[in-house]
């Protein structure tokens, strides 16, 4: 039997724990978890579901029909709290994914959940986290907070990355920001990335720009045509670096939607929702 059916159908059972203390609040992730049935009775293929936000907003809560539609096909979903730039800035909130997926692989078992089968689903800033962990798993800074139950744990493993108009260049998202006199989403970019050469050292476009060793887990990336704040020509320069460092990159646009269009239900989000279970099912193999 296939390790997961995109058409499977599963009650899900949802539920919050803490997951780390900052010096200004508890993180929390929320999980849901699939319902075993006589025909799919686990272990599920495990999701770590990062949310939007432009690093200074949103929390677990984000997108919740992505992530309880996926649960319901019979994928364990789990969205954690990241740290916000006004709390701290880069790379606090991508240490906290990488903690939250050396969580989920140390407690799969225990979730009826198979480690090796683990992905990553990300929503805009969500997305570019989750680029820069699924391309540099091991990079040092990242993986700075421990994880006490299980120490040597490491985020390797990663089946794919499925995105939502990723920040897959976040000095390019700045300049268009800038062009447009946008002064929220350029203060949302400075407070997160300070020093601001951070903005080039945390940029995947950049990292593949400077050939910098990396992974390449099977992307897909989903951008609306109509995104004035990550343009689809931004998009299309990633893709084809993907590819041509030797990565398998999907990418698909969106005719007539902007830049959160899976927010809100209707067929867009549907067929977003159905083209991200069919590429899970696709990397899963």
């Amino acid at each position: 039997m296939p390790a997961y059916d995109p058409n499977a159908v599963h009650d899900v059972e949802i539920r919050d724990i803490d997951f780390r203390r900052t010096p200004t609040r508890m993180l929390q992730m929320r999980i849901y978890q699939p319902r075993p049935t006589a025909a799919r009775p686990g272990p599920f293929p495990p999701v770590l579901h990062l949310h939007g936000g432009a690093w200074n907003n949103k929390d677990r809560l984000h997108n919740p029909l992505m992530a309880g539609s996926l649960a319901a096909s019979g994928l364990l979903v789990v969205a954690p709290d990241l740290t916000r730039a006004p709390e701290a800035p880069y790379p606090a909130n991508v240490q906290d994914a990488h903690l939250a997926l050396r969580w989920l692989k140390a407690n799969a078992a225990s979730l009826n959940a198979d480690a090796a089968q683990l992905g990553i689903v990300g929503s805009s800033s969500g997305g570019h986290i989750a680029q820069l962990i699924g391309m540099q798993p091991d990079k040092a800074i990242y993986g700075e907070l421990p994880l006490a139950q299980a120490p040597t744990v490491d985020a390797s493993g990663i089946r794919y990355i499925a995105t939502r108009s990723p920040i897959s260049d976040p000095f390019v998202r700045f300049e268009t920001a800038r062009k447009r006199d946008w002064a929220e989403m350029m203060e949302n970019s400075h407070r997160y990335f300070v020093p601001w050469s951070l903005v080039h050292e945390a940029n995947p476009q950049e990292i593949l720009d400077r050939s910098e060793p990396v992974l390449l887990p099977p992307m897909l990336i989903m951008q609306g045509e109509l995104d004035h704040n990550v343009l689809p020509a931004l998009q299309q320069r990633f893709a084809a670096s993907y590819r041509a460092a030797g990565g398998d990159c999907q990418l698909e646009l969106f005719a007539g939607c902007d830049h959160a269009w899976v927010d809100d239900p209707g067929p867009d989000t549907d067929r977003a929702i159905a083209m991200v279970k069919a590429f899970i099912a696709r990397a899963l193999g």
